[in-house]
């Protein structure tokens, strides 16, 4: 049946009622017109499909699922082709489970290593990101299923980030934080698109006219649905006009009456509303097929192949001294190694929150060693993963490693510092690790350090071990992989998909990243990672696109042709690069050719380079290959604000190629044609900006490059009122939920088991309680506790004192039921009217 005919059979409040959750993770299903749920699943690197009555923040109750390598990782392996088949085998599964729509990926971009979901985002490169999520995409979305890009847009920092304002200048906006959506939404069509829980300048993602109208659907050509945050609506009927479809998880009727009485009113036509529906159904039927035709099972081992394979591409050599007259990687068979660390045997494999996925097996370190043809000595943890000191573990950890030729010491950031709902609050590796580190290398020089994590650490201790390996975050296969690189048996071919800076003080938005104020400020501008490091000059640790081999590649023969016939065309300009590469060393391996752009001598201010190209080539020992990558109309634009369009400022562009952003081996030189745009900046006092020194940059000059002012800092009691804002309110009760609130993270904090459902609440606003439990809470309930926050409750004390002189002791009495009274009216109206409508409904259906 098509969506026309459905719409036929639809009534007002049935086409409504479909536009909010009905479950935690499913839509209504509407039987007398052959509507089936749409059912969503977390998450990006493995199914969460939770059992029957879950909520959504039943995080870790799940049905098992393979557990693939998370985004940093996958991001790391720079492989289009390998993300695809990844992609494909979280289809099947998602089908085998009865899923129409994975929420995954996610393509925020890494403004700060301390991104509490870091891990669970691609690069701090739009055109990276939005190349791996294409791939993502497509592999998902062969199977049937839906893939749903996540979170659009600026979405950037946990703290604060249902409330959050991310306020930038639009050419930041367009160049960096849309870009990659952009890419995956041109090439791969993805079915879904998730609105962020953050304003946007002052407007909610959600409904956000300009993301979603002006750019997502008008100039990007989106055909598919948008879908909310879990939590994350502001105002649904705003949501509606603006683009969005799905409220969710389940708001209860309260917004479906809400949508109801706009279209009565004549606030939403019915033609919009009719559109909305439409597409709505589009993606309901478009998926139904894939999930009710499904097989019964997926092939878990073979899934688990995937996965291992992904966790071995991802894994990058950062270091690989000579140990003797060789490097000490790879290991040679019966090599006498000494395993070390608590990671070993209960391994770092994937971040926490909604993307927690239940591996339907886990390999560990400890156990694959035992038939990895290495010569195994012994473990021991060597240190706490909490943090503490325990000399007798490392007392332990010495002896074994005096034993041994070689020590695979196992360091890593523990499961609380890299979380949903929280962001990193330290750039350091805990100082037990370290501690361990330097010990073990008084009494053995060959250290192996394996590092799992979810993004970027300091690495000033590196100095004192030969041999660094970057597992990032491998998956439920990521063991096994390890030692596949270890030994040779696989050649390690990750590159860095971000920048380790040597020190967090390095980084450009030191001291504003993350904003513990209303107001995210992204004053930095379009120097991001590597785009700042390079401009700036600021050394860093391990450059963007690093990572070692164990073999030697050579490139030659550089040639660029470009298609300048595309700007009389009023198009813009493409080229082709084409370049020899050859592998010069003695084993087969993998290498990521990376292709960069440059405008020296600028007009219009831009990082110094910019990642347009990249190509994963295998070469056998010996073999020479020519490669060819495309560049697209994005390779040589800039979005002038002062046009509202891209633009090319004309002159001499260098074309880089080479192994990372700060090592390339050949360049040429083009010549582009000017598409004669204004200079935006003209008579803006943005010195800073004009040179990429913007760390540290000044609020007036940040206030240029927006061309308006900032808002003064504010803490509003209104519905969008945070609980960790509730102290700035004049209700005593809810001072002490702000006590109770502020002790139990303090608690969390202290002892590094941060307790992810208090910082959900504590960073959510009020009205997030009836998106999250409309079933019980309305609208009206949170404007009731508004007024309770503004002190209405205060009014109270009057009459209670009254009643005190007249009628004896009944203050509190008095006082409490002035409180609670508005608020139990409000609940008992939301379950009333809530089984008036589910009883119309079924009604309806019925009919």
């Amino acid at each position: 049946m098509d969506t026309e005919a459905i719409l036929k059979k639809l009534t007002l409040e049935e086409k409504c009622a479909l536009l909010v959750g009905a479950t935690a993770f499913g839509t209504r299903e509407i039987k007398h017109a052959e509507v089936p749920s749409l059912v969503f699943s977390d998450g990006p690197h493995g199914l969460r499909r939770q059992a029957e009555g879950a909520n959504h923040l039943g995080i870790g109750g799940s049905l098992p699922a393979t557990c693939f390598p998370t985004a940093v990782t996958l991001a790391d392996t720079w492989d289009t082709g390998l993300v695809e088949e990844v992609g494909e085998a979280l289809g099947e599964e998602a089908a085998v489970e009865d899923v129409n729509v994975l929420l995954g990926p996610g393509i925020c971009i890494k403004r700060s290593p301390l991104g509490g979901r870091d891990f669970e985002y691609y690069s701090e490169d739009p055109y990276l990101a939005g190349k791996m999520a294409a791939a993502y995409v497509r592999g998902v979305q062969s199977k049937g299923v839906g893939a749903c890009v996540k979170h659009f847009a600026a979405n950037s920092q946990e703290t604060r980030r249902q409330a959050s304002d991310s306020i930038l200048d639009e050419r930041t906006l367009r160049e960096i934080y849309l870009a990659a959506f952009e890419i995956v939404v041109k090439e791969a069509a993805p079915k879904a698109v998730m609105s962020s829980y953050n304003r946007v300048n002052g407007v909610y993602a959600n409904e956000n006219t300009h993301l979603l109208q002006d750019i997502l659907y008008g100039e990007w050509g989106y055909k598919g649905a948008v879908v909310t945050d879990w939590g994350g609506s502001n105002d649904h009927v705003a949501g509606v006009a603006a683009g969005s479809h799905f409220e969710m998880p389940a708001p209860g009727l309260d917004s479906t009456r809400e949508l109801i009485a706009a279209v009565k009113d004549g606030k939403i036509s019915q033609d919009l509303l009719d559109r909305r529906v439409s597409e709505a159904l589009e993606l309901i039927l478009s998926t139904h097929d894939a999930t009710a035709n499904a097989a019964s099972s997926f092939d878990e081992e073979g899934h688990h192949a995937v996965a291992e394979r992904a966790a071995a591409a991802g894994i990058v050599l950062l270091k690989n001294e000579k140990a003797g007259e060789k490097p000490l990687l790879p290991l040679a068979p019966k090599t006498k190694v000494a395993l070390i660390g608590d990671f070993a045997k209960e391994p770092r494999y994937q971040g926490a929150g909604s993307s927690l996925v239940n591996p339907t097996k886990l390999e560990t370190l400890l156990e694959c060693i035992q038939d990895s043809g290495l010569d195994f000595v012994g473990y021991e943890p060597g240190f706490e993963r909490s943090g503490e000191k325990n000399a007798e573990r490392a007392q332990a950890a010495v002896a074994l490693a005096e034993r041994a030729d070689v020590v695979l010491l196992c360091l890593g950031l523990p499961e609380s510092e890299e979380s949903e709902g929280m962001d990193r609050t330290s750039f350091e590796l805990p100082a037990n690790q370290v501690a361990l580190m330097k010990q073990l290398s008084s009494v053995n020089s060959n250290i192996c350090c394996l590092l799992s994590s979810g993004g970027a650490v300091a690495t000033d201790w590196a100095d004192e071990v030969p041999a660094l390996l970057y597992l990032g975050l491998g998956g439920q296969a990521g063991a096994r992989a390890a030692l596949e690189v270890l030994t040779g048996a696989q050649n390690p071919s990750g590159k860095l998909a971000e920048t380790w800076p040597k020190a967090l003080a390095d980084t450009p938005c030191d001291g504003i990243f993350p904003s513990d104020d209303a107001d995210a400020q992204y004053r930095e501008g379009i120097y991001v990672g590597y785009r700042y490091y390079e401009t700036a000059k600021v050394p860093v640790a391990f450059p963007f696109g690093y990572g070692l081999s164990y073999t030697t590649f050579a490139y030659s023969n550089l040639s660029v042709h470009v298609k300048q016939s595309d700007v009389k065309a009023g198009k813009l300009p493409t080229a082709t690069v084409t370049f020899d590469l050859k592998n010069t060393g003695t084993r087969a391996g993998a290498e990521v050719a990376e292709v960069y752009i440059s405008k020296p001598k600028a007009r219009i201010f831009r990082p110094a380079e910019e990642l347009k190209g990249f190509a994963k080539v295998a070469l056998e020992p010996g073999e020479k290959k020519t490669v060819t990558i495309e560049l697209d109309e994005r390779a040589f634009r800039y979005f002038n604000v002062a046009t509202g369009a891209w633009e090319v400022e004309g002159g001499n562009y260098e074309v880089k190629v080479g192994g990372s952003s700060e090592h390339q081996a050949l360049k040429a030189v083009v010549l582009l044609a000017d598409t004669h745009a204004p200079d935006p900046y003209m008579g803006r006092n943005i010195p800073e900006y004009r040179t990429g020194a913007v760390h540290g940059i000044a609020k007036e000059e940040f206030e240029e490059l927006l061309g308006r002012r900032l808002p003064e800092p504010r803490v509003t009691l209104d519905r969008n009122t945070c609980f960790r804002d509730l102290n700035h309110g004049r209700s005593p009760i809810f001072w002490i939920v702000w006590l109770v609130l502020q002790h139990l993270v303090k608690k969390g904090a202290k002892e590094g088991r941060p307790n992810l459902n208090v910082l959900f609440i504590y960073n959510m606003p009020l009205r997030a309680l009836a998106k999250n439990a409309g079933q019980f809470v309305s609208m009206g309930l949170v404007d009731a506790l508004v007024r309770e926050i503004q002190g209405w409750g205060l009014c109270g004390l009057v009459p209670a004192a009254i009643v005190q002189i007249f009628a004896g002791d009944f203050f509190l009495l008095v006082w409490f039921l002035w409180f609670f009274a508005p608020l139990a009216y409000e609940l008992i109206k939301n379950l009333v009217l809530n089984a008036r409508g589910e009883k119309l409904l079924a009604a309806q259906d019925r009919n």
